[in-house]
């Protein structure tokens, strides 16, 4: 697995995760949708942590500066 996220595209992804969090528990989102946007919150902190992104390979995108 090569690395294939930048450090802008990781901390949107840490920043959308955060927004999804404090919208579910605040209770602004509920029922389907907050389960929804909880599991695209999980798989973008865990795509951040290891810098790597599944779908970019297939379309051939990396954000990451060589």
């Amino acid at each position: 697995m090569k690395k294939n996220m930048g450090t802008i595209d990781r901390a949107i992804r840490v920043i959308l995760a955060i927004v999804v969090a404090v919208l579910y528990f605040t209770n602004a989102i509920t029922g389907t949708v907050a389960i929804i946007l909880g599991i695209f919150a999980i798989i973008f902190i865990v795509t951040s942590f290891i810098g790597f992104c599944p779908l970019y390979v297939p379309l051939k995108i990396s954000t990451k500066k060589d």
